[in-house]
């Protein structure tokens, strides 16, 4: 009994041999390599020398008080101190506002911290100078803290608020120690008496005289994930609406007939269908439109239901999650229309490669360089960050970035359409199509008898 032959059976040795296989496969898996950590470490290799600007509130209420006879008012000495601080010069943008709009730049993400000035500093001051108290007050400067902004610009701003409430603290008590020595000469009548009571106050006022309190300028819930909940629900709805984009494209092209469906070692083929390219975009496209749903609800049981991330104003996050996931697939498919295989490599440099490190969502953009935040403007994770994080953490207010996220989604929805359909319709004119004429032709009839 003969053995059945395989005519088109090749060695592995033979086969691996080839320069065909190794050198393009080479340069793109490099390619990507050297892509990837060259975005991710450049963006945050030195965040402290990159920084430019962040944005911290400083509130200054103190009414004044008199001190020796005059009316002063320490808090505009301290702030004009805090402003000027050489060392946070063109790192730190301090916006002067009062309680209210520090509040509502707290409540917006328009600010990272803020340092605040109590209404009786300057009384609380000369209280310590003053022999008649016997429990003088103890002068407060208040930093607070906007994890909802993001950690690291919060955690940087508190930093910043502490150094420099302590160095005006400082500066502060070297000159009342020099006033309270002038008086204390003009009182050698008493110096015996008042010495030591003197001294324990001088040393006092040299240390640090005045108290710095951190607080929670935007509270947030235990289901924040410290402020990273955003971040994180945002990364799952992009990559869920990548990735189910290349579902999508390659199950349109097995039905087609396309492509083989490979299930462990069964392989099945369907005969190939005669249609047109901007069709095959057009059934990808209703396929990602119809399963946007499903997807943006599972991503959000999983989220809310089981996990348990606090997520307010619930319905308003569905709506804007199948969205994010509809823009996001469409954008996917629309370069795998264009540009075919390559098209999955184009959407992950686009969509993620680029995107995750300019997204501002752990380093916050004033940290990063240039480039980046330049990226920043167009970039797809930034915008939907922005919007993910307005109705978690900003009672879903618009300037606080959902307005923002809205317009971004449209905007790349309708491009990718454009983008879409308009390319794969020039490559039907000129009859680049994706089917074989040959297999896909109607069979002849029979000849008669």
């Amino acid at each position: 009994m003969s053995q059945p032959t395989h005519p088109h059976r090749t060695s592995p040795r033979a086969f691996l041999r080839r320069r065909s296989l190794w050198l393009p496969t080479g340069a793109i898996v490099g390619l990507l390599s050297l892509l990837f950590s060259l975005l991710y470490m450049g963006a945050n290799k030195d965040p402290m020398g990159s920084l430019r600007d962040l944005p911290i509130a400083l509130v200054n209420a103190d009414k004044g008080a008199e001190i020796g006879g005059k009316k002063v008012n320490l808090g505009d000495q301290i702030t004009a101190s805090v402003a000027g601080t050489s060392t946070l010069k063109g790192k730190v943008s301090w916006k002067q506002v009062n309680r209210a709009e520090a509040r509502e730049q707290l409540g917006k993400g328009k600010v990272f911290g803020a340092l605040v000035i109590p209404e009786n500093f300057s009384a609380s001051v000369a209280s310590l100078g003053d022999p008649s108290q016997k429990s003088p007050q103890t002068p407060t400067l208040t930093v607070l803290t906007n994890r909802a902004a993001g950690s690291i610009g919060s955690s940087l701003a508190s930093q910043f608020n502490q150094a420099a409430a302590h160095a005006a603290s400082a500066q502060l008590g070297e000159k009342l120690t020099q006033q309270m020595a002038q008086q204390a000469k003009k009182q050698k009548a008493s110096a015996a008496s008042a010495g030591g009571e003197l001294s324990a106050l001088e040393g006092q006022l040299l240390a640090d005289p005045v108290k710095v309190t951190v607080e929670d300028g935007h509270p947030l819930s235990n289901g924040s994930g410290l402020g990273l909940s955003a971040f994180y629900l945002t990364l799952v709805l992009i990559l869920c609406g990548m990735m189910s984009a290349n579902v999508i494209h390659n199950q349109v092209d097995v039905v087609l007939g396309y492509a083989a469906s490979d299930l462990g070692p069964i392989r099945t083929t369907q005969p190939e269908a005669r249609i047109s390219r901007t069709r095959h975009f057009a059934i990808a496209s209703a396929l990602m439109l119809g399963l946007s749903i499903l997807i943006a609800s599972a991503a959000l049981v999983a989220a809310v239901w089981i996990v348990g991330i606090d997520a307010p104003h619930l319905a308003l996050l569905w709506i804007y999650s199948v969205c994010v996931v509809a823009a996001i697939g469409m954008g996917t498919l629309s370069l795998l229309a264009v540009f075919g295989t390559p098209g999955v490599l184009v959407a992950m440099l686009v969509i993620v490669t680029l995107a995750i490190p300019s997204a501002g969502a752990t380093m916050p953009l004033e940290a990063l360089p240039r480039f980046y935040q330049f990226l920043a403007e167009f970039e797809p994770f930034r915008q939907v960050v922005d919007g993910v994080r307005s109705i978690l953490y900003f009672d879903a207010q618009g300037d606080a970035g959902l307005l923002r996220g809205w317009i971004s989604v449209g905007i790349a929805f309708v491009v990718a359409l454009l983008f879409g359909f308009g390319v794969t319709h020039f490559y039907d004119r000129k009859g680049l199509h994706r089917y074989t004429p040959e297999a896909s032709a109607e069979p002849a009839p029979a000849p008669a008898g």
